[in-house]
């Protein structure tokens, strides 16, 4: 891939890598050139995904990271730099979403859903950034964001709030970190088709949501392919503080 989409030299530290989109944006990035390290706790999914990058004779380090616990964090931000050299890119791809209504929600769920897709992505971004500073190098963090920051529908209330507040963080660390060469962005998924939801997307359900998006289908991940390689590489060097929608025109019509 090469020009605007080239990777090549970079490292790249991505979040939530054990499965589903996390390890789809890691294959992304190694096919681009990128060395990845694997952040997750599971460390046998991540040895898994690990070897399908070396398949195609891409380079990638698995780190064992819980990104509710900061020490943890610390620790796979110096193992990953020592192992694969300077982090250029970070992408905050670890999330959860607990469904039910917002009076049955226990204080326990609210807190573990923010703890995970709000605080989590913080405290990375921050072990990252001074990792950069103090290497005094540019570099990119991409959060993976959501259309429901934007739009929320029922019983995802502690999910929406969760990325609605993720795109601020986004925008204010935009502002604070361009001084330093940092620039930080956003992509906002619709809805990707992924082993987790395939089931309910198929359901009626589903296809009411499907009808009413203007593309008549719901995206699959490699939709989200060129969107995250424009936010790492440098063909978004004058991008910082924006947010990147994809989901079929379906947040045009909401």
């Amino acid at each position: 891939m090469p020009g605007l989409f080239d990777l090549g030299g970079q490292a790249a530290l991505v979040t939530g890598a054990s499965g589903g989109l996390g390890r789809h944006f890691a294959l992304v990035l190694a096919r681009a050139g990128a060395k990845v390290a694997l952040a997750a706790r599971r460390g046998d999914a991540l040895e898994k995904v690990a070897a399908e990058i070396a398949s195609f004779d891409g380079r990638a380090f698995p780190v064992i990271m819980d990104v509710t616990d900061p020490a943890s964090i610390e620790a796979g931000v110096r193992a990953a730099e020592t192992e694969l050299g300077p982090i250029t890119i970070l992408v905050n791809n670890s999330g959860i979403a607990l469904t039910g209504p917002v009076l049955g929600q226990s204080e326990e769920d609210w807190d573990r859903v923010l703890e995970t897709n709000l605080n989590g992505a913080r405290r990375v971004s921050r072990a990252v950034a001074e990792h950069m500073i103090r290497l005094g190098h540019a570099g990119a963090i991409v959060n993976i964001a959501s259309i429901l920051g934007f739009r929320v529908r029922a019983q995802v209330s502690a999910y929406a709030a969760s990325k609605a507040a993720l795109i601020q963080l986004t925008r204010s660390m935009a502002v604070e970190l361009a001084r330093h060469s940092i620039r930080v962005n956003a992509l906002a998924p619709g809805y990707i088709v992924t082993d987790l939801n395939r089931d309910f997307l198929s359901s009626p359900q589903g296809e009411e949501i499907r009808q009413k998006t203007p593309q008549r289908r719901f995206l699959e991940p490699q939709d989200l392919d060129g969107p995250l390689l424009l936010l790492c590489g440098p063909g978004s060097s004058g991008m910082t503080g924006s947010v990147v929608v994809v989901d079929g025109g379906r947040s045009a019509v909401f």
